[in-house]
């Protein structure tokens, strides 16, 4: 009876897990992440069929066939407490070197708490607190920010010892507020975390060198995690028409890899498919605020902890990183020569939106670390990209030749030149040589 009873219970659960997966695939997101569900799909389809063959095999197997499930479960939720309640090993150790050498350098503490640790601790103090958030689609008003939370004073990341945290603007993007009332922006910049100012307070960023060395005014819509894709469609969102030089930062590591993931977002790709379509962001940040803060304090939350421990959130995580995630050597020539010529499509649809607004399109390659902590680094990419911007007569302003190269030790560009973002240092110096080039 209790085997029976066990049989009937996987198939609830199968059917469930089916039916969870098209509520929220099809009705929560009306189908706009359907690529990512499709491995949930599979999933419950194929359990759903193992569930109705327990019906049919005798008892003996069954038995043996519950108590593997079991193992499975009960190890899927030990590996889920490790994922949940330790730090990644490599995040771990970076933390300890780079505390390691800032202590012994200075008479000051390396900050090790987390981000939603220190979170907490300044909310006490200051109630218009926030975390720094990436985009998000948020189907229920089918909705996709493209910036984080408004004039809030917002924690950002530690790499160089201290949280960096910047005052928001009016679209929650790292500038003054003010630099949206001039008549005429010098400079505006598209990219992602090295953009946006990790891991440095202003006036140390990119952006903010530029806006002191020009002494004009300059506007950062860079945002963590963004990919080609998010920059585009962010330039056709916050793109000011009195903006006379559009200044496009690449980051050798992980744009192209951002690129591939993005395609896979159905919501995103109406910017690629349509040069039309727009959200009108710019009069919608209450409603982004609101969204961006539930999300916000969910992740804060122990309730959305537990949730996320009973769904299994961490180990899903590391299993689609594994499967999505994929380093530049891994993917196939095929795959490669896609991308590459996806990328050139959004590079000149940029390159004309800029032409359309009287804009004078500037594209910016950064080189990470490690292309110099690594003697065998491929280059392929970066001739690539390099061939596909020149032959679009865009400006190319190759960070690598201009400045790194140049150094005797390119790693002193980086905190503690060890793994990360630049440095003050290495964000000035890549600053100096946008400003100069930009100028000519």
């Amino acid at each position: 009876m209790a085997l029976r009873a066990l049989t009937f219970l996987t198939l609830i659960i199968s059917l469930s897990l089916f039916f969870y997966t098209f509520y929220k695939s099809e009705i929560v997101l009306n189908g706009e992440l359907r690529n990512y569900y499709n491995i949930y799909y599979v999933i419950s389809i194929l359990l759903i069929i193992f569930s109705i063959a327990l019906f049919f095999i005798n008892k003996k197997l069954k038995i043996y066939i519950f108590i593997i499930l079991t193992s499975i479960i009960f190890s899927s939720y030990l590996f889920e407490s490790f994922l949940l309640f330790s730090e990644d090993p490599f995040e771990l150790k970076l933390k300890n070197n780079r505390a390691e050498i800032f202590e012994r350098n200075s008479e000051l503490k390396f900050d090790r708490r987390k981000t939603f640790k220190i979170y907490s601790d300044l909310l006490k103090e200051n109630k218009n607190i926030v975390v720094s958030m990436h985009s998000y689609y948020h189907p229920e008003s089918t909705l996709y920010s493209l910036s984080g939370i408004s004039n809030s004073k917002t924690i950002y990341c530690n790499e160089n010892g201290y949280f960096a945290i910047y005052e928001s603007d009016r679209y929650g993007f790292n500038n003054p507020n003010t630099e949206w009332d001039s008549d005429e922006i010098e400079y505006l910049f598209v990219g992602d975390s090295f953009t946006h100012g990790a891991c440095v307070n202003r006036p140390n960023d990119i952006p903010s060198v530029l806006r002191t060395l020009s002494n004009k005014k300059v506007l950062n819509l860079g945002l963590r995690g963004n990919g080609p894709l998010k920059e585009y469609a962010t330039l056709k969102e916050y793109l000011p028409k009195n903006t006379k030089k559009i200044i496009w930062m690449y980051f050798e590591t992980n744009d192209l890899e951002g690129l591939y993931l993005e395609k896979k977002d159905n919501f995103l790709m109406n910017y690629f498919n349509n040069k039309d379509f727009k959200q009108n962001l710019t009069s919608r940040q209450s409603e982004i605020d609101e969204k961006l803060k539930i999300i916000l304090k969910k992740k804060a939350s122990k309730k959305s902890k537990f949730f996320s421990f009973v769904k299994l959130y961490e180990l899903r995580s590391y299993i689609y990183k594994f499967l999505y995630l994929k380093d530049r050597n891994e993917f196939s020539d095929l795959e490669r020569n896609k991308i590459l010529f996806d990328f050139e499509l959004i590079i000149n649809s940029a390159k004309d939106f800029a032409k359309k607004n009287g804009s004078e399109l500037y594209f910016v390659y950064l080189p990470g670390y490690e292309r110099y902590s690594n003697p065998t680094y491929d280059e392929k990419n970066y001739s690539e990209v390099k061939k596909i911007v020149n032959s679009l007569n865009i400006k190319f302003i190759d960070i690598h030749e201009e400045v790194f190269v140049k150094e005797k030790n390119p790693l002193e560009n980086f905190p503690f030149q060890l793994f990360g973002h630049y440095n003050v240092t290495g964000y000035k110096k890549v600053s100096k040589a946008i400003y100069r080039l930009s100028s000519k």
